[in-house]
């Protein structure tokens, strides 16, 4: 069973996550916005939408298919192992050699995430539990 019943609760999370991020440590989207590149995840299980564009200051984050930026990657991945990446369970490299996070486009960018979700770890689970989704 998946961890978020509907792409809404996934959303929802999301947004307190990475609105935390920023207020708490606003330098965390230093690295995205140097690398001047935009990013699509589509999930599944449930099917969803996340677009993280650092092309300009300030950086944007859309959710939902309602985007027409043209992403320089294309990330496939699951909700589950969105959510192992942002606990710390699992390293983006091991999704990658495993193919549970399957990049178009030049792979080398996603490690730009890496410091992102570095700061997601330590506000996730908090996130997590407020939503009523324990400490999954």
């Amino acid at each position: 069973m998946p961890v978020f019943a509907t792409d809404e609760q996934l959303y929802a999370s999301l947004r307190i996550l990475f609105g935390r991020i920023e207020a708490e440590n606003p330098q965390a989207s230093d690295a995205l916005l140097k690398s001047r590149l935009s990013f699509r995840f589509r999930c599944s299980e449930p099917d969803a939408v996340l677009v993280i564009d650092a092309r300009q200051r300030p950086l944007h984050i859309t959710y939902g298919l309602n985007n027409s930026v043209k992403p320089d990657l294309d990330v496939q991945l699951s909700t589950d192992t969105l959510h192992q990446i942002l606990l710390g369970q699992l390293s983006l490299t091991k999704a990658l050699g495993s193919k549970q996070l399957v990049p178009t486009g030049p792979v080398w960018k996603t490690m730009v995430l890496a410091d992102l979700f570095q700061h997601a770890k330590t506000i996730y689970p908090q996130v997590l539990q407020e939503q009523g989704l324990g400490s999954l």
